[in-house]
């Protein structure tokens, strides 16, 4: 029972988190400068854990209640994304990415933990998927069998997101070329417009 929960957790935490988003397009840019990627990842990490488990709780109802705070987050997160999306289309313009491995100084970490939380706290949806969804799946399975759920989802969480930020890597000698940096720069600014106009016509249910 405890393995099967687990499972069905690990299944529907991936089929959420790999799903194409601009937390996802973020850490994969990071992956491929090596800038920050552990700081990246674990805090992706460690705010979807803290979602799950919180929906797993049944705290997740509770987002339901607050349909304001979600409207405040969807105008909020497209702001982000508009702004995001511009400078993304600026670097693109002037061809200014590259690749530079490690940190570049305590404003630089700085900034990519802000941009990360952001993108992970300023997405409405995230709430739906990880509190709301989630969290009622987990109310399938009795007792122990729902944090077993909850640990498979979190598992998935873990496993993607490790892989996405260290497996970039495995591009690099396609980004050796700024060429390529300003292609990537470009589908990054048309996907990060994109999302903030889908975000502000399509009203959060």
């Amino acid at each position: 029972m405890l393995l099967a929960a687990a499972s069905a957790g690990f299944v529907a935490g991936a089929g959420l988190i790999i799903a194409i988003g601009a937390q996802n397009a973020f850490v994969l840019r990071q992956g491929l400068q090596r800038r920050h990627v552990g700081l990246v990842v674990a805090v992706c990490l460690f705010g979807d854990i803290a979602l799950i488990l919180a929906g797993v709780a049944g705290i997740g109802a509770l987002v339901n209640e607050w349909p304001a705070l979600l409207q405040a987050l969807r105008f909020g997160g497209a702001a982000f994304l508009a702004a995001y999306g511009l400078l993304a289309a600026q670097r693109a313009w002037h061809g200014t990415s590259a690749l530079a491995p490690g940190g570049a100084g305590e404003a630089d970490w700085r900034r990519a933990l802000l941009a990360c939380l952001a993108f992970t706290f300023l997405n409405p949806h995230v709430y739906l998927d990880t509190m709301v969804l989630l969290g009622s799946l987990s109310t399938r399975y009795p007792d122990a069998a729902r944090w077993a759920f909850a640990a498979g989802a979190c598992t998935a969480s873990l496993t993607w997101f490790a892989s996405l930020g260290y497996g970039a890597r495995l591009l690099l000698p396609v980004f050796r070329s700024p060429r390529a940096w300003r292609v990537l720069d470009a589908l990054m600014a048309a996907f990060m417009l994109v999302l903030c106009l889908l975000l502000l016509l399509r009203p959060i249910r």
